[in-house]
């Protein structure tokens, strides 16, 4: 039986980057499939609207065109109807697909995604949930979602240097708060800077703050930024893109299946997103999702 495929096309993303290639792209994809429906969508309700479509006619894998944001929502479908997932790349950040090893430019993962679906090469990856949402790459609360919140109002500059001048601003008006952190078989009560619970190593746009996550492996990464001076968060903040972070006297790392955060009200953000505040809960599903090898 043939492969029914799904191209699910963000315009936006990228700043309009995945609309200029989105028929090169499809044109590319359809040497490798039976059958593919190039699915345009500009809403959030849109897009689940026309991935349902899809499924009801045998869909066997979804191809997200976008950034994060798209591939957020792309998780969502796939890891609830079983659906294979492809990711190319061509938003601002692109997470997910760096963790998964996916090449960062549009064309080459699009050349490796036409191998993997003639080759029929696929892995299952663990992914996080909270409530009824799925996340593959990190949950943070804090500081880090403070600056994310930030970023997402901003329409300049794009890329990873808009992230940047979010950690500058945002460090102006923030304070440590405390926070319980629970894992059902420890507990940690703390004032911290931030609370990054990662399936997967990286978040706003390649910064590893989970740098020895592993999707494969049926537990989260858990970076904890105790009480920091701004000094402080200055002098560390430079290690972050390179891991070093770790190393620094105010860091705390566990692993743990399921982590709850509470004691205070804290915006919650996971693959990009925002999940609400704190307290939260997210726990570790093993093998949720099928992508693309």
């Amino acid at each position: 039986m043939g492969i029914h495929a799904a191209l699910a096309v963000h315009p936006a993303s990228g700043h309009g980057a995945a609309a200029r290639i989105a028929d090169t792209v499809a044109e590319r994809l359809r040497t490798a499939v039976d059958r593919l429906d190039v699915l345009v969508a500009h809403t959030v309700e849109e897009s689940r609207a026309l991935m349902r479509s899809s499924h009801a006619a045998g869909l066997d894998v979804l191809i997200v065109l976008g950034g994060d944001g798209a591939a957020h929502q792309g998780v969502q479908f796939c890891a609830n109807h079983d659906v294979a997932l492809g990711l190319v790349p061509a938003g601002t950040g692109n997470d997910f697909a760096r963790a998964l090893g996916i090449p960062g430019e549009p064309f080459p993962a699009v050349d490796a995604l036409v191998a993997a679906l003639r080759s029929g090469a696929r892995r299952r990856v663990d992914l996080g949930r909270v409530g009824d949402t799925w996340f593959a790459t990190v949950l943070c609360a804090g500081f880090d979602a403070s600056v994310n919140e930030r970023a997402n109002r901003m329409r300049w500059p794009s890329g990873p240097r808009r992230y940047d001048v979010a950690i500058l601003a945002e460090l102006a008006a923030f304070r440590s708060r405390p926070v319980v952190v629970d894992t059902g078989t420890g507990r940690l009560e703390l004032d911290a800077t931030l609370v990054a619970i990662g399936n997967t190593r990286f978040y706003g746009g390649g910064v590893p703050i989970c740098p020895t996550a592993d999707p494969e492996d049926g537990v989260f990464d858990v970076t904890i930024i105790g009480h920091a001076t701004r000094r402080g968060l200055i002098r560390m903040l430079p290690g972050l893109r390179t891991g070093k972070h770790l190393t620094h006297p105010a860091v705390r790392t566990l692993r743990a299946r399921s982590v709850t955060l509470a004691g205070n009200t804290w915006p919650a953000y996971a693959d990009g997103e925002p999940q609400g505040t704190v307290p939260v809960t997210a726990t570790c599903v093993p093998g949720a999702l099928t992508v693309l090898a």
